[in-house]
This record gives C-alpha cells, sequence and structure tokens, in this order.
C-alpha cells in the first residue's frame, strides 16, 4: 500500500456548558476555520486525510458527535439532528467566527440544519453524500430503518457486538467504500482498535440506535423543519460531492441538490462511495480548496493573490 497514512490529529475533549465534545484539530496557521462532521458509525478520524490535504487552506476542527468516538454520551440522551445541530453550533462559536462546514452521510444533515438556522456560522458548506430524505427503496437505507425499529436495533447491536471487530470493520468498509482494497492496513488497525475500545463503552449501543432512529426519523418529518425545505433556506455557497458507487446514499439524488440549494455546485465522483473524504481525499480537497478560494474573508483572499 505505498506510504504510510498520517496519524490521527490531535484531541481535547471542551466542555460547553453542560455538552462536553471531543474535538481534534490541525495546526495554527490559516486564517480560515472549518468544521467537520461525521456520519453513523464514523468519529472525527473519518476527516483525517482530507483535513491533511487542507491543512494549507484551513484550519480544520473534526468533532465526534455526542456518544461517537471520545464524545461522552449527552447527558439528555438525545441524539437528534436537532441536538446534533446545537451541539456543532456551540463547537462553532467555540472556534469564535464563521465557519466552512464539512458534513458527510448523517453529518450532512446536521450540517444543512446548521446551515440553514444559523447562517451567522457558516461561510461554505460542503456535503459529501449527505442524508437527505430519500424515499427510493433500496437495501442500505433500509438496513438502517431496521436497526432503527423499536427492540430490534437493540437486539441486532447485541448480535453484532458477538462478531469479531475485523469482521464487523470489513463488513462496514465493504458498504461505505467502492474498492475495499484501497483501505490502508493501518487504516484497518485503526478501526479494529477502535471498534474494541468501544465496545467496551456503556453507552455506545445506545448512541448507534439513537442515531439511526435520527436519521428514519428526519426521512419521514414534515413542514417547515424538513431537510429539504431547509436546504432551499441555505445562503452559504455550497457544494455537494457524490459517488456514483454509494449503495446508502443515491447520487440520483444531486438531480434534486442541484434544484433545491439556492448556490450550489453539483460534484460525482464515478469510482467513490459513501465515503469520498476517505477514499479520494485529494479530490475532494481540490473541489473544496476552490470553494474556499471564492468564500474566504477578503483580507485572506487577497493574501492568496498576492
Amino acid at each position: 500500500m505505498g506510504v504510510e497514512p498520517i496519524p490521527s490529529w490531535p484531541g481535547e475533549l471542551i466542555e460547553m456548558g453542560d455538552t462536553r465534545v471531543h474535538v481534534r484539530s490541525t495546526p495554527e496557521g490559516p486564517g480560515e476555520a472549518a468544521v467537520f462532521v461525521h456520519g453513523l458509525a464514523g468519529s472525527a478520524t473519518n476527516w483525517t486525510d482530507l483535513m491533511g490535504e487542507l491543512a494549507g487552506d484551513v484550519r480544520g476542527h473534526a468533532l465526534d458527535l455526542p456518544g461517537a468516538g471520545y464524545s461522552p454520551e449527552p447527558p439528555d440522551g438525545d441524539y437528534s439532528v436537532d441536538g446534533h445541530a446545537s451541539v456543532v453550533a456551540k463547537v462553532i462559536e467555540h472556534v469564535g467566527r464563521p465557519v466552512h462546514l464539512f458534513g458527510n452521510s448523517m453529518g450532512g444533515a446536521v450540517s444543512v440544519r446548521v446551515a440553514a438556522t444559523r447562517p451567522d456560522l457558516v461561510r461554505s458548506l460542503t456535503l459529501i453524500s449527505p442524508a437527505l430524505p430519500d424515499l427510493l427503496p433500496r437495501f442500505g437505507p433500509a438496513r438502517v430503518a431496521m436497526s432503527a425499529a423499536p427492540r430490534l436495533g437493540e437486539i441486532a447491536i447485541r448480535k453484532l457486538n458477538g462478531v469479531p471487530a475485523d469482521r464487523r470493520v470489513r463488513a462496514t468498509l465493504s458498504w461505505c467504500y467502492a474498492d475495499g482494497s484501497r483501505v490502508h492496513p493501518q487504516r484497518l488497525r485503526e478501526a479494529e482498535e477502535e471498534l474494541r475500545r468501544r465496545d467496551g463503552l456503556p453507552y455506545a449501543a445506545a448512541a448507534m440506535v439513537g442515531c439511526a432512529r435520527a436519521i428514519v426519523n428526519e426521512y419521514f418529518r414534515v413542514g417547515p423543519g424538513n431537510l429539504w425545505r431547509q436546504a432551499a433556506q441555505v445562503t452559504a455557497p455550497t457544494l455537494v460531492i457524490y459517488g456514483r458507487r454509494d449503495r446508502l446514499v443515491d447520487a440520483r439524488m444531486a438531480l434534486r441538490a442541484g434544484r433545491v440549494f439556492p448556490d450550489v455546485r453539483l460534484v460525482t465522483l464515478a469510482n467513490a462511495a459513501h465515503v469520498a473524504q476517505m477514499e479520494f481525499p485529494e479530490a475532494v480537497a481540490r473541489e473544496a480548496r476552490r470553494l474556499i478560494a471564492e468564500t474566504a474573508t477578503p483580507r485572506m483572499s487577497a493574501a492568496r493573490s498576492a
């Protein structure tokens, strides 16, 4: 597999009132800031390579959503998209300035809600396979819905925990990657070690089931809080990236995204699946860097052109 991948960025537990969130950050330097939001069953480390690619353009902050990664469970047990959006807004406020907001899968849904309801916090929005409502019958989303069903979700998690960690990791990657051979062995080892650690956490199952239910609830939400209606309210320039080989989010949703987001550029990566930022970080960085340059503060834009 060639060169060893870069290590995970260092993190710290940030306390914001009664909320504690673990955040990994790239070094100080660039004047622009970015916040990265992972998807279901993910963590801040899903962004390691993309953050490395963009380290010369933005100072990146990737959070572990409550109950994920190294973040403790939320004190109120709220794993809803609304709850996550509130936490992301607090992290951006902690950063102290409007950010370039990135979201993948469930994190994309969370990021849309933040951008729609707190436009003052978002300079640009980049979504990678966002989990926006899509009721076309497909096996991948059906699995998420089943895991969210009352009692079934908890039973499924208990049964899964009996499967060796290496098998669970490879099964997950087979759903999220178009080509599993692109996963470096070191990344496999890291994922397996992290899964074994999480197996020992008393709230890990509740976090997984709670987030799955949150996604399903959003698929059936109507009224002004519907995510597609909120997407139409996003004022920040938006980049939406889909993987043509994604089995969880249908790349055909790009057509709807193009109609709904007011200021949007669409990119479809032919050989990518659900986590393009992990599978093709260079390609995602190239597209994101263009949006960052277009939306940077005037001072930063002038510095880049000098």
